[in-house]
C-alpha cells in the first residue's frame, strides 16, 4: 500500500531524534571550537578513522544509489556495480599517492591547492566550476531522486518532500564538519541495515514467486537463471547498453579517470580526510573501500530482482509512467512499498539517511569553497574566524534553496544515475589532468593549467554533439570513452604548452613531495590486498 503506517512513522521518528540529538551533542561538546573556521569546515583533528570512513560513504551513497543505481540495475544489470567496485580500488590509490600530498602541504580545499601550485586565476575558475556542478548537478539530482522516492512510498507530495529534505539537510550541515562526520556514522549504520532489509525482502519475494518459500539463497540462484544477461560486468559492442558501459573502459580508461577525479580531487569527498593525520586518514579511506564492496548488494540487486519480477508480468503499472513507458528509476520505490509496516520505516529511514548525509556533505563543501576561496580571497581578506563561519552557514542556506528551486526541472529524467555520471564527466578529465600533472610534474605551468581548465568542457561538448552536428560522420563515442579522449587531449595540450612556454626562473609555485610519504604500513598493505583479491574474484566470476 502506498502509505506509511504508524509503525513506520515511529521507526522514522526514532531515527530522526537519534541523528538530531547526537548532532546536537557533538556540536556543543566543544563550544569554544565553533568560532574556528578550520573546525567548522574540516573538524580538524577531531574525526577518528571510522568516522572518516563512514562519512566518506555516507556522503557518497545517496538517492542516486538507492534509486538511480537500482534503476540502472533494472536496465543494465550487475555491470553498473563497476562504479562501486572500481571505486574501492581507486580509494587505495588515493590513500597511498594523493592524500599524503594534501596533508604534507596543509591543503584544506582543492582551489587552495590550485592556487598554491599554479595561480589564483586557475584556482578561481575551478572554484566557480565546482560550485556550479555541486549546486546544479549534485544537489539537485539528489534532492530530485530523494523526493521521488519519498513521495512514492508516502502521502507527502513531491514538492513538500523537496522542502523537507532541504530543511533537514540544512540543519545537519549548519553544525559544521564535526557534526556531519559523527552523525554520518549513524547514517551509514541506518542506510546499510535498511538497505540489507530491502534486499532481503526482494530476494525472499522472488523465491516465493517461484514456489520456494522465503529462501533468499534460492532467490539468488533464480536471479542468475532468469536474468543471465544481467550478470555480466563487461559488455561487448553488440550489447545495447555498450554506450553506458563500454567494454574494458569500465576498468581502465574513462572509469579510472572518473573515479580518480571523484575520490582524489573532489572537495566534498577529500575534505573528510584533510583534518586528520596521515595514518588516521589512510585507515578511514581503507574502511570506506571495504564498505564500498557492499553497496551493489543493497543498491543493484534489488533492481535486478524487480527486472525479473517485471518480466514475469508483475508490477507493470508501478514500473511505468502515465504513458505506459517503463521507468527503471521506479524499481526501488516500488519494492519499498512492498515492505511490511515497521520494516518500511527502516527502509525509509535508510533512504532519508543516505539523502541527508550526502546533501550535508556537498553543502558543507560548497560552503568551504565559497568561504575560503571566493569570499575571503575577493570580498573580505580580513574576515575573522567567526565571520567566516557565518558566511559558510549562509552559503549552505542559499545553495540548498537554489537547488530546491531548480530540482523540479529534472522530472523528465529516465536513469538519473547515468545523467549524473555523464555531466559530471564533462569536467572530470580536465580536473584530473590539472591535479596529476600538478602533483607529479614540476614543469607544468599555470598557463597550461588554465588551458586545461578552460578546454575540458568545450572538448567534452564537441565530442558529445559532433556526431549530431555532422549527421553521423563523426563517431558517437560512449561517454566514458569521451572522458578518456578528453583527458588524453588535455594532458597533451598541457605538456606541450609547458615545454613550449616553460616557467620563469622566479616562478616558485611548487608542492612539497617526499617519497617517504608514499610508504604504507603492513596493516594497510594487507587490507589493500584483501580488497584487490575480492575484486579480482568478482570480475572473474561475473566477467
Amino acid at each position: 500500500m502506498n502509505k506509511l503506517q504508524l509503525a513506520d512513522y515511529i521507526v522514522f521518528f526514532i531515527y530522526f531524534i537519534a541523528v538530531s540529538s547526537y548532532g546536537y551533542y557533538i556540536y556543543h561538546k566543544k563550544k569554544s571550537a565553533t568560532a574556528s573556521s578550520k573546525d567548522f569546515f574540516l573538524a580538524e583533528g577531531s574525526l577518528t578513522w571510522w568516522a572518516i570512513g563512514a562519512s566518506l560513504i555516507a556522503s557518497n551513497i545517496s538517492a542516486e544509489h538507492f534509486i538511480g543505481m537500482s534503476g540502472s540495475g533494472f536496465a543494465l544489470g550487475l555491470a553498473i556495480s563497476t562504479y562501486e567496485w572500481m571505486a574501492a580500488a581507486t580509494l587505495i590509490i588515493v590513500a597511498i599517492f594523493i592524500i599524503p600530498i594534501y596533508l604534507k602541504n596543509k591543503i584544506f580545499t582543492m582551489p587552495q591547492f590550485l592556487s598554491r601550485r599554479y595561480n589564483d586565476k586557475v584556482s578561481t575558475i575551478m572554484a566557480v566550476f565546482w560550485l556550479l556542478v555541486y549546486v546544479f548537478v549534485n544537489l539537485t539530482s539528489i534532492i530530485y531522486l530523494g523526493a521521488l522516492a519519498i513521495s512514492s512510498i508516502s502521502t507527502i507530495s513531491f514538492e513538500w518532500c523537496i522542502v523537507g529534505l532541504v530543511i533537514f539537510s540544512m540543519v545537519v550541515t549548519l553544525g559544521g564538519m564535526k557534526v556531519i562526520g559523527y552523525t554520518d556514522v549513524i547514517q551509514v549504520i541506518v542506510l546499510i541495515i535498511g538497505g540489507l532489509v530491502t534486499t532481503y525482502l526482494a530476494l525472499s519475494l522472488l523465491s516465493e514467486q517461484y514456489g520456494f518459500g522465503k529462501d533468499i539463497f534460492k532467490g539468488l540462484s533464480i536471479l542468475r537463471s532468469e536474468a543471465p544477461g544481467h550478470f555480466h560486468m563487461i559488455f561487448d559492442s553488440s550489447n545495447k547498453y555498450y554506450k553506458e558501459l563500454p567494454g574494458l573502459s569500465v576498468l581502465f580508461g574513462g572509469m579510472l579517470i572518473n573515479n580518480l577525479a571523484y575520490w582524489g580531487c573532489n572537495q566534498y569527498i577529500v575534505q573528510r580526510a584533510l583534518g586528520a593525520d596521515l595514518k588516521t586518514a589512510r585507515k578511514g579511506i581503507l574502511f570506506a573501500a571495504f564498505l564500498k564492496l557492499l553497496v551493489p548488494v543493497i543498491a543493484v540487486l534489488p533492481g535486478i530482482v524487480m527486472y525479473v519480477l517485471h518480466s514475469k508480468g508483475l508490477f507493470q503499472q508501478e514500473m511505468s509512467d502515465g504513458a505506459g513507458i517503463i521507468k527503471p528509476d521506479h524499481a526501488y520505490p516500488t519494492l519499498m512499498n512492498l515492505l511490511p509496516a515497521g520494516l518500511k520505516g527502516i527502509a525509509f529511514a535508510a533512504l532519508t539517511a543516505a539523502i541527508v548525509a550526502s546533501l550535508a556533505g556537498k553543502a558543507n563543501s560548497i560552503s568551504t569553497i565559497f568561504s575560503l576561496d571566493i569570499y575571503k580571497k575577493f570580498f573580505n581578506k580580513e574576515a575573522t574566524e567567526r565571520k567566516m563561519v557565518l558566511v559558510g552557514r549562509w552559503a549552505v542556506i542559499i545553495s540548498m534553496v537554489i537547488a530546491g528551486i531548480v530540482t523540479p526541472a529534472l522530472k523528465s529524467l529516465d536513469q538519473a544515475y547515468q545523467f549524473i555520471q555523464e555531466y559530471v564527466g564533462f569536467i572530470s578529465p580536465g580536473v584530473l589532468a590539472i591535479f596529476l600533472l600538478g602533483f607529479f610534474w614540476k614543469k607544468t605551468t599555470a598557463n597550461a593549467a588554465m588551458a586545461g581548465a578552460l578546454l575540458t568542457i568545450p572538448i567534452s561538448t564537441i565530442l558529445k554533439f559532433l556526431p549530431v552536428w555532422s549527421n553521423g560522420a563523426f563517431p558517437d563515442y560512449p561517454f566514458l570513452d569521451r572522458m578518456t579522449i578528453d583527458f588524453v587531449a588535455i594532458v597533451l595540450i598541457m605538456i606541450s604548452m609547458s615545454l613550449l612556454m616553460p616557467k620563469k626562473e622566479n616562478d616558485t609555485h611548487a608542492i612539497e613531495i617526499d617519497t617517504s610519504m608514499f610508504k604504507i604500513t603492513s596493516g594497510f598493505a594487507i587490507g589493500s590486498i584483501i580488497i584487490v583479491g575480492i575484486l579480482s574474484a568478482l570480475y572473474t566470476v561475473f566477467w
